[in-house]
């Protein structure tokens, strides 16, 4: 494990972050700057909202089921999101270069997730777009099945499922694109690092998958390459 992550540091590429012009996704209030996209909501103009403000945090109150998606597309930045299960522990995910809405399973934008699933946050999705880390049959099964659309083998596992907090305690969750690459950390710790990705911009994404997830931070801080 040591050497795999010492091999996944040695292909960090030399950036500076523009703390000065860090940006909050979430302004605590509203969700301005964001669209809401929940397939079930075409047909039935009575459903309950997926995604709220309550207390000053951004809820995804995980059903129905949907994607609450930035206006705005983004390219090499560093995000830091402070989110827990407040409730029962469950799924959900963060979606980065996230771009055609509903291309996989006529619900699912086409992007990379970064999990957040308890006990597997990390973990990347493929959701028609690709990336490749070391280790990959390791981490994603035989090469024969991968893929990027339904049926095939789209996770990646993580290096630690052990990174996570307590339910009901705040995590930390930093996603770091720059390029083809995406870094992620929990709680201080690297929990996954692709390079190859096959998009590098899009917007972002927040899921309602089926848990209520509560994020107090989300914020966003553009990075400049230093060197290529």
């Amino acid at each position: 494990m040591t050497l795999c992550i010492l091999f996944l540091l040695a292909l960090t590429t030399d950036v500076e972050p523009s703390q000065d012009k860090t940006i909050s996704l979430f302004n605590g209030k509203d969700l301005a700057g964001w669209h809401v996209d929940v397939p079930k909501a075409d047909n039935q103009t009575d459903l309950k909202e997926t995604f709220i403000v309550r207390n000053g945090n951004l809820v995804s109150l995980g059903s129905p089921k949907g994607h609450l998606i930035t206006d705005a597309k983004h390219q090499n930045y560093r995000l830091n999101i402070e989110y827990r299960f407040a409730g029962t522990p469950g799924n959900c995910g963060i979606l980065v270069h996230s771009s055609k809405p509903r291309a996989l399973y006529k619900m699912f934008p086409q992007s990379i997730e970064v999990q957040m699933n308890h006990k597997h946050a990390g973990d990347f999705w493929c959701i028609v777009e690709d990336i490749a880390v070391p280790d990959m049959v390791a981490r994603r099964g035989p090469k024969e099945n991968w893929g990027i659309t339904e049926g095939k083998a789209r996770r990646i596992l993580n290096l630690t499922d052990d990174s996570e907090k307590a339910v009901g305690e705040w995590n930390q969750m930093v996603i770091e694109c720059i390029g083809d690459e995406v870094k992620v950390w929990v709680n201080g710790d690297l929990v996954n690092h692709g390079n190859q990705c096959t998009a590098t911009s899009g917007q972002i994404a927040l899921q309602a998958e089926g848990s209520e997830v509560e994020i107090r931070k989300f914020t966003l801080t553009p990075i400049t390459k230093l060197t290529d």
